[in-house]
This record gives structure tokens, C-alpha cells and sequence, in this order.
């Protein structure tokens, strides 16, 4: 079997952006010649799958990444992989069962989404940051010497910091009437916030390197190109609507309420994710903070307007 580059959470926010780069990249990489694409989803049958499945170098399979064992790597000879996680309380069981698979197995070379990287140490009062810096605490170890990795921490997604904006408008050309603009983001702090499709972009060329010695142990902070704040936000909702916005809530988190009610993990463990936003408001997350090696490697270009346009002819 060829060597096999595995992408877990192929349709997911970066490993589509993963996919398609990979692709594309191996068509003139000497080195990884004759590597395969495996790209996992949930949903063979999926829109997004069917596509990724047309291109060149790509085989997708249908099974959940929490169930990949060290024989299945060995198996479908993954030399290298991929891995955006989940966020769940249950991430560090999960995640660090995928890493000692990888370990056994052999595979050479593992590239992982972590978080905001003002967030990512032990004390941080949200959850999830705390689990990404676990496992790249445990991904450092000793033990983990023969796995070569990289962490990835991206700023928060544009997709979903200006969702609540794109949504208003939208729901405003339908009915002509405004909805509360709900913003997590702060009035005037500026936040580099960074097209998913991006990260993907960054994590592909990494995976596609000759020599990834480099890149071992790093930890890339990603950020988009340009900064926008909550201002900046509402001033380009009534650019699109034509009118001022009549109620703006900044600083909002009321949606981690609903995940904490629906949720069937402990609620406040849950709840703690509204404190992820405060080193942003506190203006520790501008697009300054990018590390060079991502703009040197695959700098991101999308800034925050061209997101938004794209999100709005969706």
C-alpha cells in the first residue's frame, strides 16, 4: 500500500482547507511522490466528502478519528497525519488515544489544531485551552520522543466570530427588520481573527514539507492578516443594511448558556468556556502575534471583509 498522509476531520472547519492544498501541493512534491490522501469523515455520502473524494491523490473513509487504533495505522501505512479535534470535556481521552496510536504505529509526523495562544497554558480559567496545553505537555514527554509534531494555535475563526453579523443581515433583507447583533467581540479591542481555510492551508504545506525536522515541537501562533474590532463589525453590517444598527450587545456569550443547557457534561466546566474571550478583550490576540515561520511558509491572506462577503453569498 502507499504511503498514506491521514487527514481526521477531513470535512470539518481546516481539514477541507487541509485536503484541497494537499492535493494540490503533491502534484510537484518529489519527495512524497506516490503518497496517497486518506481523508476521514463520519458522512461518506456528504457534499463536502463527494467533492474532496474528486480530487486528485484522494480516498475518503468513512470512520470516526476516536476510533483509529495503532493497527490501522500500521495497516493503512499512514506516515503522516493530520488531527483537528474536538472541544468536548472528553478531548484529552480522545485526542491522546490518537497520539499514542500515532506513537506505536510509526508514523513519523503528526500536525494538530490547538487554540488561541494566549489561552494555551495550565491556569487558563476555560477549559479546552488547558486540555491543548496537556496534550502538547504530553506530546514534549520523553516518551513521545519518536513522534514528530507540530501545534498549530489559530486565533479565533472568522467564520465564527462575524457569524451573529452575517445572520442579522440576512435575516434583515428577508424580513426588513433587526434582530439584537449579538457580538462576542469586545467594542475596541483588535483581534487578527483568521479565515479557517487558511489554517488548513498552513497545515498542508507543513505536511507536505521535505524535511519536517524543522517544524518538530513548534507551536505556530496563526492570525489573520488584518485586525477588526466589535466597531469595526457593526459599522459593516449597516454599510450592508443601509441603516444603523439599533441594538448592539458587545462582549456577548449568551450562546455558551444554550451549549451548557444542552449539555451532558458538567455545566460548569461548560460554562467556563466564556472566559476563552477575555485575553482577546484584553487586546493579547492581534494579528501582530503571528509567528514568522507562518508567514514565511504560507502566510494567511483573507482578511476579514472578503470572509464576511464570502459568508453572506452562502
Amino acid at each position: 500500500m502507499a504511503p498514506t498522509i491521514l487527514i481526521a476531520g477531513a470535512t470539518g472547519n481546516t481539514g477541507r482547507g487541509v485536503v484541497e492544498t494537499l492535493s494540490d501541493l503533491l502534484r510537484t512534491n518529489i519527495t512524497l511522490s506516490g503518497h496517497r490522501i486518506l481523508a476521514l469523515t463520519r458522512s461518506s455520502g456528504g457534499a463536502i466528502a463527494q467533492k474532496l473524494a474528486a480530487l486528485p491523490n484522494v480516498e475518503i473513509a468513512e470512520k470516526n478519528w476516536v476510533d483509529v487504533t495503532a493497527d490501522w495505522l500500521r495497516h493503512n501505512n499512514v506516515v503522516r497525519a493530520f488531527i483537528a479535534s474536538h472541544n468536548n470535556p472528553n478531548q484529552f481521552a480522545e485526542e491522546s488515544t490518537f497520539h499514542l496510536a500515532a506513537l506505536k504505529a510509526g508514523v513519523e509526523y503528526v500536525v494538530r489544531i490547538s487554540t488561541t495562544a494566549a489561552n494555551v497554558r495550565p491556569d487558563c480559567p476555560a477549559y479546552y485551552p488547558r486540555t491543548h496545553w496537556a496534550i502538547e505537555a504530553m506530546l514534549s514527554s520523553p516518551e513521545f520522543e519518536h513522534l514528530r509534531w507540530t501545534s498549530l494555535q489559530p486565533n479565533v475563526f472568522s467564520q465564527f466570530y462575524l457569524s451573529p453579523a452575517a445572520e442579522l443581515i440576512k435575516n434583515f433583507c428577508k424580513t426588513g427588520k433587526q434582530d439584537t447583533l449579538r457580538l462576542m467581540a469586545s467594542e475596541d479591542a483588535p483581534v487578527g481573527i483568521i479565515d479557517s481555510n487558511d489554517v488548513g492551508v498552513f497545515a498542508a504545506h507543513l505536511l507536505t514539507a521535505d524535511d519536517v525536522a524543522p517544524h518538530n515541537k513548534a507551536k505556530y501562533v496563526l492570525n489573520g492578516p488584518e485586525d477588526i474590532t466589535g466597531r469595526q463589525i457593526v459599522a459593516l453590517v449597516e454599510k450592508h443594511i443601509g441603516t444603523k444598527v439599533e441594538d448592539v450587545r458587545f462582549k456577548d456569550l449568551s450562546f455558551v448558556d444554550h451549549m451548557a443547557a444542552q449539555a451532558q457534561d458538567s455545566k460548569s466546566v461548560v460554562m467556563s468556556i466564556k472566559f476563552a474571550l477575555e485575553t482577546a478583550w484584553e487586546g493579547k490576540c492581534g494579528a501582530s502575534t503571528m509567528s514568522k515561520k507562518v508567514i514565511q511558509l504560507a502566510a494567511p491572506k483573507r482578511i476579514p471583509t472578503e470572509v464576511f462577503k464570502t459568508m453572506l453569498e452562502e
